[in-house]
């Protein structure tokens, strides 16, 4: 549900009493029917906006239609800010005009309480437009189209029913209905390119849990590994592996037991700790990085 828009709705039309289905959709740059679609929402959740024909008609609330905040507590009146606070400090489009036009409503102060960025840095401003085009596309049901590279690197296009934006282990996954696969997928955004968003509408589907499939998708194989660090890496250890998995040896090193799928991602995060690393285990998983690091130096060596 588009909560911005909806409420956005509410308070143009409490300061300009009637307006056009164009109109809105012009001011708020979507189709006339999704605002449609927005006025069945706020009809079904109780708010008295309905629409008339012909001429003089358009899109209006009843005349004695207040919005009443002394139903919400002091209390609950925070919670709500607090929680729209939360939203424009992860960067969810539009929300600092709701959170103004609230606080001005509830009589407080707009507190700029918590500040989240979830870009890598460095990151470039089309990244961070990428999200708001797919919760576009998510919110008005629209069809997209990208080209995807799996875990094993395989390029394959795709035409997707996109249904929602999930965070998990540290990244973005966009969850929704494959047309190549005739099956809700889970698609890591960083592997989404060339993303384009058509003006094709889906009914939405019967959803699936977005949780495990992304599970399901993005760990098709899980491994036993154990893994020792340098006492020099105890930063690493404790910002990417959970207390239970780690074990602090007499000489300063770590001990990680854990599991983690394999592939050749799994390659590469092991290689990245570079000489902090001291063992690994299984011993398959050992000659493979040993195996790595030989091509590396041979591809290094004839630059040289």
């Amino acid at each position: 549900m588009p909560i911005s828009r909806h409420f956005e709705i509410i308070y143009h039309l409490l300061n300009k009493k009637k307006a056009t289905a164009k109109e809105l959709a012009d001011h708020f740059e979507v189709s006339t029917r999704t605002i449609y679609r927005d006025i069945d929402d706020l009809s079904a959740a109780g708010i008295p906006v309905y629409s008339s024909q012909g001429k003089g008609g358009g899109i209006f609330l009843l005349d004695d239609y207040v919005f009443n905040t002394s139903l919400l507590s002091e209390s609950e009146q925070d919670e709500i800010l607090m929680a729209l606070q939360s939203l424009n400090a992860a960067a969810y489009p539009e929300i600092d005009s709701v959170l103004s036009k609230l606080s001005n409503l509830f009589k407080k102060d707009k507190a700029n309480w918590i500040e989240v960025d979830f870009s890598p840095w460095g990151s470039r401003h089309s990244r961070k437009e990428l999200f708001y085009l797919l919760r576009e596309a998510i919110m008005n049901h629209h069809l997209i189209l990208f080209r995807y590279f799996n875990v094993s690197g395989i390029k394959s296009s795709r035409q997707v029913e996109p249904v929602k934006l999930l965070f998990k282990d540290k990244s973005w996954y966009l969850y929704g209905y494959c047309l190549e696969s005739s099956a809700f997928r889970t698609f890591k955004v960083n592997r989404m390119k060339e993303v384009k968003i058509t003006d094709i509408d889906f009914e939405p589907r019967e959803k699936e849990s977005s949780i495990e499939n992304a599970k399901q998708n993005s760990l098709p194989e899980l491994i036993e590994v154990k893994l020792r660090i340098s006492s020099q890496g105890a930063f690493r250890v404790y910002d990417e592996f959970e207390e239970g998995a780690v074990v602090h040896n007499e000489d300063g090193s770590y001990t990680i037991r854990t599991k983690m799928s394999l592939g050749s991602w799994l390659y590469s995060y092991i290689l990245s700790f570079g000489t902090l690393i001291e063992d690994i285990e299984p011993v398959h998983l050992r000659n493979k990085i040993l195996g790595d690091l030989d091509t590396v130096k041979k591809n290094l060596n004839q630059r040289s």
